[in-house]
């Protein structure tokens, strides 16, 4: 796959979230096969997801870098995922992934989400 190709998948996938009111994303490319995103997601109940991903899809789609930062109206953080590796003491299964839900401080073990999967937790929130 070509970073083009999946940059238009995030497009895609972005396109058909029903709950996304504004989408304000930048896709640079850094190869053929390496990109960065970076941007915010707008629901309709004015929430916001913050959302970056370093990613490199010569063989597989890997997320070298991601983060994906949900908080409401108010900036209240609701979910963080991410993978930055500062919770190694926390011994959690699938380090260095993780979520910090509802705060900061309350990390706990995740799987590596794909945006899709964030956008239909975010979907289920908001009803």
């Amino acid at each position: 796959m070509l970073i083009e190709e999946y940059f238009q998948e995030v497009r895609n996938i972005i396109a058909a979230c029903l709950v996304v009111q504004l989408s304000n994303v930048n896709y640079e490319s850094r190869s053929i096969y390496r990109g960065f995103i970076r941007g915010e997601l707008k629901f309709s109940d004015d929430s916001v997801l913050y959302l970056r991903e370093f990613v490199d899809v010569k063989t597989i789609i890997d997320r070298e870098m991601y983060s994906y930062h949900y908080e409401n109206p108010s900036k209240d953080m609701i979910f963080r995922y991410d993978n930055t590796r500062h919770h190694k003491k926390l011994n959690l299964p699938n380090y260095p992934h993780h979520k910090h839900d509802g705060s900061e401080d309350n990390v706990i073990s995740s799987n590596t989400p794909m945006l899709a999967d964030v956008l239909d937790e975010i979907a289920g929130l908001l009803g």
